[in-house]
């Protein structure tokens, strides 16, 4: 493959972002570290939320930096490891919990087809 699906980070990429909106992505920037501060909940526990909702959202890039913010704030391997799992489950139950949309038609359908 000569080209990947998802490039690595690059200043350039940085910069073109920057040329193409500037002012969104300060916006943006100054949102995220209001976001990230320690304030009730400490910025470790805002990056490992961030590790789990990563995985379940699929960024690539945002799995590979939240996982480095988590680590920088102090996060151990397990910390982060078992907040990924916390994602799996939450995709997981999503799934068996949408199942009752499933169950309802197949009522519906057995109701209106009876035999």
């Amino acid at each position: 493959m000569d080209h990947p699906m998802y490039p690595q980070s690059s200043a350039d990429i940085a910069q073109k972002r920057h040329e193409l909106a500037p002012a969104p992505l300060e916006a943006f920037q100054n949102f995220s570290r209001a976001v990230f501060a320690d304030a009730a909940l400490p910025t470790v526990t805002k990056q490992l939320i961030a590790v789990a909702v990563a995985h379940t959202t699929q960024c690539p890039y945002c799995i590979k930096g939240h996982t480095r913010g988590a680590l920088k704030a102090g996060a151990t391997e397990q910390q982060i490891m078992e907040a990924i799992w916390v994602a799996a489950e939450m995709r997981a139950g999503g799934a068996y919990a949408h199942s009752a949309l499933a169950i309802d038609v197949m009522q519906q359908h057995a109701s209106s087809h009876p035999g």
